[in-house]
């Protein structure tokens, strides 16, 4: 479902918008394609960083682990 609504933009960016879009393009859906990308890549930068916020929490032990594991596997090498 579309529900009609105004905004205003001022005019340089509408220009780009317009070059951007050429003749036969619509103003409304390059917008929407715009910010839709934006809230999917928000979303895509927030989960990565819950990640990484993560993997940096257990850094220490994953660390101790793989050193484990090169120890171990050092006399085979």
């Amino acid at each position: 479902m579309k529900t009609k609504t105004s905004i205003t933009l001022s005019t340089p960016l509408l220009v780009k918008i317009d070059k951007r879009i050429g003749k036969r393009g619509s103003r409304s859906a390059y917008i929407e394609m715009v910010l839709r990308e934006h809230f999917r890549d928000s979303s895509r930068r927030a989960m990565q960083m819950r990640d990484r916020e993560l993997i940096d929490a257990a850094a220490d032990r994953l660390n101790e682990e793989a050193e484990d594991v090169l120890r171990y596997q050092a006399p085979y090498l």
